[in-house]
């Protein structure tokens, strides 16, 4: 790996999994914000367990780490003279970050830009529109960029980044087409700063296809298993006719999620186990209780309020251990023992899916050309 002259200020960072994958892409880590306590204590957690260094300006949290409140407080001109540290020893600076989204999910509360964390996404922009960065990430729910009145919201959140010098460029993606086993849809926007372009001499569009491994369309006309009858710790063999690669089963036994750290930590139903014994191997079709097929990717990871993800071939819900490897982390990544499972389970629907990570941070050094050289 090619360490990358680049000072990456991550926001709404979670439990990392956006920076996990630009930092072993080669990017540094500098600055990370995050408003909620127990995210950030398995940020650092994981970090120390990877053996990652801390992020050279630290962690920022509570009051620091409300990003809606630093374009009007001090904390936005101590990130100004961050930044400003990092570009006198030569180093390009990236924000990077995906804004809480239930606001513009249409599963969601749908209260678009006047919610609460819909909010967030202006004051990710503003703060953009402030500090200038070199170039930014901005990830969000595919609901802002198809949703009509969410649409509008998104575009005018564009014409001000274009207005304080930025050239865009968009794509809704789907994780699996990085290798992730997991059917995800994301709006991804990113932008570098014109000047700053100007000054390095490209003049090349960004390469949004040279990062996928399997282009969704043929990826979801393979003959995927539909339904099977459930029967807790039946054998089943694998198709041949799909990838393997892309289905649950494959990454369990990838990540030995029976013998991971959090392999036990999954919810327990108060009552009605019985019921989970009557739903099919592959049956995603009910708003709650999916449960998932071996031989299949995974709807999408959204583990909050009443989605239960159950388990292909066991009578429980998927473990933390197996919501990770479905979010494509590497087996070493380990949320800490003493979070609650609730907090687990949020950040990990919560977080950029690791694969797609790596993706996305090596489309933007594709871009810039960054090279050993």
């Amino acid at each position: 790996m090619t360490k990358i002259n680049a000072g990456i200020f991550s926001f709404f960072a979670g439990a990392g999994f956006l920076d996990l994958g630009f930092e072993t892409s080669g990017f540094n880590i500098v600055y990370v914000n995050e408003i909620f306590a127990p995210f950030i204590e398995a940020y650092r957690y994981s970090r120390e367990l990877l053996k990652l260094p801390s992020p050279e300006y630290g962690y920022h949290f509570g009051e620091a780490a409300d990003v809606s409140k630093l374009v009007e407080t001090v904390q936005a001109k101590y990130l100004l003279e961050l930044v400003k540290e990092c570009r006198q020893v030569g180093k390009i600076v990236g924000f990077i970050g995906g804004p809480p989204c239930p606001d513009f999910s249409t599963g969601g509360k749908n209260k678009g830009h006047l919610g609460d964390n819909g909010k967030l996404s202006a004051a990710y922009i503003a703060l953009i529109c402030q500090i200038l960065p070199d170039f930014f990430l901005f990830e969000n729910v595919k609901g802002l960029w198809q949703t009509k009145k969410h649409r509008l919201f998104f575009e005018s959140l564009k014409r001000k980044l274009q207005q304080s010098g930025y050239i865009l460029t968009e794509k809704l993606i789907n994780t699996i087409e990085y290798g992730v086993p997991q059917d995800r849809e994301r709006i991804i926007l990113i932008g570098f700063y014109k000047n700053f372009i100007n000054d390095i001499g490209i003049q090349h569009p960004v390469d949004w296809q040279k990062q996928i491994l399997y282009f969704k369309e043929a990826t979801f006309n393979y003959s995927w298993p539909k339904c099977n009858l459930f029967q807790e710790n039946s054998f089943l063999p694998c198709p041949h006719n799909i990838p393997d690669q892309l289905t649950v089963e494959h990454w369990f036994r990838k990540n030995s999620v029976y013998n991971h750290p959090n392999a036990e930590h999954y919810f327990q139903p108060r009552a009605g186990i019985h019921k989970f014994a009557l739903i099919d191997e592959g049956d995603t079709s009910k708003k709650s209780f999916k449960r998932l097929h071996r031989w299949r990717y995974s709807p999408t990871a959204c583990y909050g309020n009443n989605e239960v993800h159950l388990h292909p071939y066991k009578i429980r819900r998927i473990s933390v251990a197996e919501a990770l490897a479905i979010q494509s982390l590497p087996e070493n990544f380990v949320l800490p023992e003493n979070m609650s499972l609730t907090n687990m389970f949020k950040t990990i629907g919560n977080g950029v899916p690791y694969l797609a990570s790596q993706a996305l941070a090596q489309t933007i050094i594709d871009f810039l050309s960054i090279n050993e050289d």
